[in-house]
């Protein structure tokens, strides 16, 4: 019988992959009565240049633009992609190739995309943040603590005037920013155009009275010239940022707004909101790991990574190893990583969010650092004596934490934080 299929081509364990090929990371399991070469060869074989079956005539250059697998390690493949494969700039297309039909094949189980090292050749046509971690703390004038930022909860349900009343509040207690949740763009009950134009008032008010820098993180997700409009907008209030859902808004758009929002001198506030409907599944799916290097490639200057203490999945190392890659300019090769070099692209700001009150300030600074924008939402507005006062016990924490001193401690000559603890202590929510 003549040979039906050629996966076994896109597997060389002899190959060096050249300097400006992209290598991903795979956790694959093969299905039933596939073995792990087959599993391999189909994975490099649908992300790039192959077919179910042998074809009659092949042009040349296929043999050389071709991906191989050419690392395993248990369930752990490497795949090296030519950079031939790749149009300069096109963060869709990428993804069509590395994270499209692959996840569909029958021949695989469960097929996982790790990580991917994106060389130099590749790396330069993206921009990636324009303001950065630098870039945010001059515009908000906070040289070493994190940014603090809440979002009036519930998440959605207020109108405008009352959501800024909140802003006012929490601006009031302390805190830098306040955001807007992920599914608030603008309601029949709370306009887009409402809110900014009642929150500019306030936070002029509160900037006044305090002296310091307060801002917002208004969400313009939407369709792709409505989100245009709605920067322009934000700019023209003297705002600092504009935020966007950026995996339901998708890459493409992302990639506009990046432009469009440095051009305005805006911050890109990244809400990852649906990223676990695939990186929740340890063995399918792509990781957030991924996702976090995807938008520091196309632009964002900030993305949530979790917490690892709240009420979000995420261990630890993980939403820390996350951190790092966002925050460092080369990246070592770890056991569920690539090494990565950034080159010329500015380090972006992690944000630690989901279920967190003054009690955990110190475990989630543990974990980061000062580097990141802490936000803790319920954890204010569920204070005893309200958001101003649960503004002022989650400073107190940071204050406490950057000093070295224990909260117990603090909270003796520093009553928000007091009763704060009273209500919550150092409970992590489940």
């Amino acid at each position: 019988m003549a040979k039906i299929d050629w996966y076994d081509e896109f597997v060389d364990f002899h190959y060096k992959p050249a300097k400006d090929d992209l290598v991903c990371l795979y956790y694959f399991e093969p299905g039933e009565g596939i073995s792990a070469k087959e599993a391999i060869g189909r994975i490099a074989s649908e992300s790039s240049s192959g077919t179910w079956t042998t074809l009659y005539k092949l042009p040349a250059r296929v043999a050389k633009i071709k991906a191989r697998a050419f690392v395993v390690k248990g369930n752990y493949v490497k795949v090296a992609y030519p950079i031939d494969l790749w149009e300069e700039g096109n963060a869709p297309q990428l993804l069509s190739g590395i994270a499209g039909n692959i996840f569909g094949m029958k021949a695989l189980k469960n097929l996982r995309l790790m990580d991917v090292t994106l060389p130099h050749a590749y790396l330069k046509h993206f921009k990636g943040p324009s303001l950065g971690i630098h870039g945010i703390r001059k515009k908000m004038r906070v040289a070493k603590r994190p940014l603090t930022g809440a979002v009036p909860k519930p998440k959605i349900g207020f109108s405008a005037q009352e959501h800024a009343d909140i802003a006012f509040e929490t601006w009031m207690g302390g805190f830098d920013i306040v955001k807007d949740d992920e599914n608030l763009t603008t309601t029949n009950f709370n306009r887009f155009e409402d809110r900014v134009k009642l929150m500019t008032r306030l936070r002029d008010k509160a900037e006044k009275e305090t002296g310091e820098c307060k801002d917002a993180f208004l969400n313009i997700t939407g369709e792709t010239n409505e989100m245009i409009r709605r920067a322009k907008l934000l700019y023209d209030s003297g705002w600092r940022f504009a935020m966007i859902d950026v995996v339901t808004a998708g890459t493409a758009a992302v990639q506009t707004l990046r432009d469009v929002c440095a051009e305005l001198g805006l911050a890109i506030h990244a809400h990852r909101a649906m990223h676990a409907a695939f990186d929740r599944n340890p063995k399918h799916g792509m990781t957030m790991y991924f996702l976090a290097k995807l938008m520091r490639l196309i632009g964002a200057d900030e993305i949530h990574v979790g917490t690892a203490v709240g009420k979000l999945v995420g261990t630890a190392q993980e939403v820390k190893s996350i951190a790092d890659m966002l925050r460092e300019n080369r990246i070592k090769e770890g056991k569920l990583n690539l090494a990565q070099d950034w080159g010329n692209h500015k380090p972006m700001l992690p944000v630690s969010s989901g279920g967190l009150h003054p009690g955990l300030v110190p475990a989630v600074m543990k974990i980061f650092g000062n580097d990141l924008t802490l936000l803790v939402s319920g954890g204010i507005h569920g204070h005893p004596k309200g958001t101003r006062a649960g503004a002022k016990a989650a400073m107190q924490a940071i204050e406490a934490t950057m000093n070295g001193v224990s909260l117990d401690e603090y909270a003796k000559k520093h009553v928000e934080l007091a009763q704060a603890l009273e209500k919550w202590g150092y409970y992590k929510p489940k």
